[in-house]
């Protein structure tokens, strides 16, 4: 096991910074202290074939031109939060709307928008990075001086461990995920239209045509977003249902999660030999299918285009402040924030 740290790239004059990890196996997963991206995870196929099975840049100014979080830890609060205001205490918090009339994935000072510290871990059987960011009180509209870290591990078991913690001087909303976008095919050779997603779910949030929930919680059966005996992606893009339509001919929703920590989520490409197997302590897994993936920009020789990645963003339930029957994104004063995901990766 070892770590490698190099330059990626530099912004405002500050160095941004690279970090490689690679595991007995030949497995490495790279990532830069910007927004704690991930920029490459390679994998082997089951033909033993090292490939890049995420969606990524290779410079820091392709992230701030083109990126739609790839990769990226993203927070204070993932999601949509309605009219980018919510009141907490009593106080009427205003944040920034920056998508329409709304605030998302923590707007232009979001954590996927800064550098953080940095520090490496390199032990025998496991070897990682940890990040650190203050959030002073106030910034990014937010209540709170909120001490965040994020850690990412590697192990000989080809097993990829993401914890964050946060821990606030004062009453703050917090629901943090990690943005990546995967494709199994490895190098993006093909969309992820033939990946087979299961997992243990028979809800799932409804949207409004802001793609905001509208609080009510869908059964899954009979339509295709019932994942729970397996199903390809490309079931969602020819569906007739309205929320599939609404969502660009996919999926940009919350499932609520049945189980946890015990192989909820799974994704597998048949042609490639590769599964991810995917365990968490959230309540929820938005999956979304890259179905607004468009621009005059590639993504390491592959033209950007819906389809092309799928994220599987385990979180809580976006916009929760304003719904008093989802699990609460409050976290009290001095309370301990923790949000843990692994991620198993596997061949045929």
């Amino acid at each position: 096991m070892k770590v490698t740290a190099d330059i990626f790239g530099e912004l405002g004059n500050k160095p941004v910074h690279a970090y490689t990890i690679e595991n007995n196996n030949g497995m490495s997963i790279r990532c830069i202290n910007y927004g704690c991206i991930i920029t490459d995870m390679i994998t082997p196929d089951q033909n033993g074939d090292f490939e890049n099975i995420v969606l990524g840049f290779d410079k820091i100014e392709d992230y701030l031109q083109y990126s739609p979080y790839f990769g990226a830890i993203v927070g204070p609060v993932a999601g949509r939060i309605k009219a980018g205001q919510f009141e907490l205490d009593d106080t009427v918090y205003q944040l920034e709307k920056n998508e329409n009339n709304n605030h998302l994935h923590g707007g232009a000072k979001g954590f996927s928008n800064l550098i953080w510290d940095a520090n490496l871990i390199e032990q025998a059987e496991e070897a990682g990075v940890e990040f650190e960011y203050i959030r002073q009180d106030g910034e990014g509209g937010y209540p709170g001086t909120v001490t965040v870290k994020v850690r990412y591990i590697l192990n000989n078991n080809n097993e990829f461990k993401i914890t964050m913690s946060a821990v606030s001087d004062k009453n703050t909303i917090l629901n943090l995920t990690n943005h990546t976008y995967f494709n199994l095919s490895g190098n993006a050779k093909r969309d992820i239209l033939q990946h087979e997603l299961t997992l243990k779910s028979n809800r799932f949030l409804e949207l409004n045509d802001e793609l905001l929930p509208t609080g009510k919680m869908l059964d899954v059966e009979g339509t295709a977003f019932d994942f729970q005996q397996g199903r390809k992606i490309v079931d969602g893009t020819t569906a007739d249902h309205p929320q599939n339509i609404l969502a660009g001919n996919g999926y940009d929703h919350p499932f609520l999660l049945t189980d946890n920590q015990n192989q909820e989520i799974q994704l597998s490409d048949e042609t490639s030999g590769r599964t991810l197997i995917v365990e968490t302590n959230q309540p929820a897994v938005v999956i979304y299918t890259s179905n607004q993936l468009n621009g005059q920009f590639e993504i390491r020789g592959s033209k950007a285009r819906p389809y092309l990645g799928i994220c599987l963003e385990t979180q809580g339930l976006p916009d929760a402040i304003h719904h008093p029957h989802f699990p609460s994104v409050v976290v009290k004063k001095d309370e301990q924030y923790q949000w843990e995901t692994k991620y198993t990766f596997l061949t045929k």
